[in-house]
């Protein structure tokens, strides 16, 4: 399936590819003023920003809503899914256009990412927005505490990492990307169902990430950061990035978490403010899921453009 009528969605941003780190990454545009680069989770891509690029854009800043690589029209190369090489391509992304610093919001790993960006690249992040994630050291230690396999998700007619074993669900190899583009994709839409809050997603919106996924080779390249993540626990890579996340975000952080969260319950999320020195504010979203900014776009733009205007966010 190819990847531009498929990504590249009308409405009334503005589509371009832009280099960064040695890759070529798509993004939607919109709107004039200081910079918010905007990174997605899984199985999504840039469009589960749309409601925030329009509010953002009306709010008088810059909104940067980008593909990861791996994902949507972005490069697909076959290394580089570790959370340090992503934190370099947003650091890249953010020079590219023109600037030395950006207010950054990541939902899901899009939120590992802007954690990791903001501990290794300090001076590219002026606010830092992370969204149903928690910090990279507990997410890390929650995972290898659940031990819930694929196998048992399809034993149990249950959805990868209802129960907490995400991404440990998705360590198999080969079985979970054909499991993805089976049947049109519908493993995609019922991930979505089964991580949010009832009610969301609509059909419509499903066949929309349905349809990205099973871009070639988006199935592999998506799962090969969730495979870094536990694969290199115990392995000197790993080891240097947690004993580098260690050190505490200089920058001030808003937290968003859905409060009916089943894939990352907003309890495992809490208490990130022991890795950040700046200002930290945590905010809890009633009625959502794992995609807040999706499933209650206006409490979660509420929150976030009155978190990025005030000028005292330790409040």
């Amino acid at each position: 399936m190819p990847a531009e009528p498929v990504i590249q969605i009308d409405g009334p941003w503005t589509h371009r590819s832009v280099t960064a780190n040695g890759s070529r990454f798509h993004v939607a545009s919109m709107g004039e003023g200081p910079l918010v680069l905007l990174l997605h989770g899984f199985p999504e891509f840039w469009w589960t920003w749309r409601h925030q690029l329009v509010t953002l854009a009306e709010a008088g800043y810059r909104a940067v809503a980008v593909d990861l690589r791996g994902y949507g029209g972005s490069d697909k190369p076959p290394r580089g899914y570790d959370l340090i090489t992503a934190a370099a391509d947003a650091a890249g992304l953010i020079r590219t256009l023109g600037e030395a610093n950006a207010a950054v919001v990541g939902h899901d790993w899009g939120g590992l990412t802007g954690w990791t960006l903001a501990t290794y690249f300090p001076k590219a992040v002026r606010r830092l927005a992370v969204v149903s994630m928690a910090h990279p050291l507990r997410m890390r230690a929650r995972v290898l505490a659940s031990p819930f396999t694929i196998s048992r998700a399809l034993a149990e007619r249950d959805e990868p990492g209802r129960r907490g074993g995400y991404p440990l669900a998705f360590q198999v190899p080969i079985i979970p990307e054909r499991l993805l583009v089976h049947d049109d994709g519908a493993l995609v839409g019922r991930i979505l169902s089964s991580w949010s809050a009832p009610g969301w997603p609509d059909e419509e919106t499903a066949q929309v990430y349905q349809r990205a996924m099973r871009i070639p080779p988006v199935a592999h390249t998506s799962l090969e950061y969730q495979r870094w993540f536990v694969r290199s626990t115990f392995r000197p890579d790993g080891l240097r990035f947690a004993r580098q996340m260690r050190s505490p975000v200089a920058a001030p952080v808003l937290h968003l978490h859905g409060a009916m969260d089943p894939c990352i319950p907003a309890q495992a999320a809490r208490g990130a403010g022991r890795y950040v020195e700046g200002p930290y504010r945590w905010k809890v979203i009633d009625g959502a899921g794992h995609y807040p900014h999706e499933e209650r776009p206006e409490s979660f733009d509420a929150e976030l453009l009155g978190w990025l205007a005030d000028p005292e966010p330790d409040r």
